[in-house]
């Protein structure tokens, strides 16, 4: 399916994107309401099979505004899922469109503003990140608090304000913390990259109160309050961010720990996501 609306257009309305949008997915899905939303970064892509049975399966670029997934270790598909036995269901993003990928803000946060329009009232945004805190090995999941947005952009257009001051919900990180208590957290920073981060702007980060370092997440949160979901956040360590160990970045490295962190994080993510 092409785009019925043009996403890319300036005098387009991102929101009726959206909307057209989720009336192809419940066309395709046979889904006509999404509950919860799940967004699903490096490392975590086997929670969706955890959560209960896969109703319907669909190529994102099957669905107006979306674009293909760019990054090795992202799969291009969104999956309804049944949570459990019973008659709630997920929309699962397997991939998100990165800002670095020069694609524009608005193909960013179209899946928040999509799965907004399908009926989602809360969503639950994960990544791989660098880690500032030298005791969160490789394989750790933490708590996003709160965020600093680097990008100089935002995904809010004209004079439209949204308060962030408690973007990420205290409730839902309470609802992680009843399945395991463990679970630290800490302020996310994203950066635009690809490139990674200099030791130099890791150190910013952290003088700015930064713990975690990334390039997604913050502008598909500030969607996502756009569009009056409430937000959980989720980041898993796959490496100590440059200056913080002598070893070199790289996304080999990212993979890897997110393959071998998975099944933890899987299966606490969709007890998470049942709890909701």
């Amino acid at each position: 399916m092409t785009d019925v609306i043009d996403i890319d257009d300036p005098t387009t309305d991102p929101f009726d994107v959206a909307r057209a949008a989720a009336h192809a997915l419940a066309e395709a899905t046979g889904v006509a309401r999404h509950d919860v939303a799940l967004v699903l970064g490096s490392g975590w892509g086997g929670a969706a099979d955890l959560l209960g049975e896969t109703v319907a399966e669909v190529p994102s670029t099957e669905l107006p505004g979306f674009s293909a997934a760019a990054v090795h270790g992202h799969v291009g598909t969104i999956r309804s899922v049944r949570i459990g036995d019973g008659d709630r269901h997920a929309l699962v993003l397997g991939s998100r469109t990165h800002l670095y990928e020069g694609k524009g803000v608005r193909r960013v946060v179209h899946g928040m503003r999509t799965a907004a329009a399908a009926g989602a009232s809360t969503v639950v945004l994960t990544n791989g990140c660098g880690g500032l805190n030298p005791a969160w090995a490789p394989g750790t999941p933490v708590l996003i608090s709160d965020h600093i947005n680097l990008t100089a952009t935002s995904p809010v257009e004209g004079a439209t304000f949204v308060d962030l001051t408690d973007l990420y919900s205290a409730r839902l990180r309470a609802v992680a913390r009843e399945v395991d208590a463990t679970l630290d957290e800490g302020v996310y920073v994203q950066f635009r990259g690809p490139h990674y981060e200099t030791p130099a702007e890791v150190r910013m980060a952290g003088r700015l109160g930064g713990d975690l370092v990334g390039m997604s997440t913050t502008l598909e949160a500030i969607a996502a309050r756009q569009a009056g979901m409430e937000v959980l956040g989720i980041s898993l360590v796959t490496n100590l961010a440059a200056g913080i160990s002598e070893q070199p970045l790289s996304h080999g490295e990212v993979l890897e720990a997110g393959q071998a962190a998975g099944p933890r994080i899987s299966a606490l993510l969709a007890e998470v996501i049942r709890r909701l």
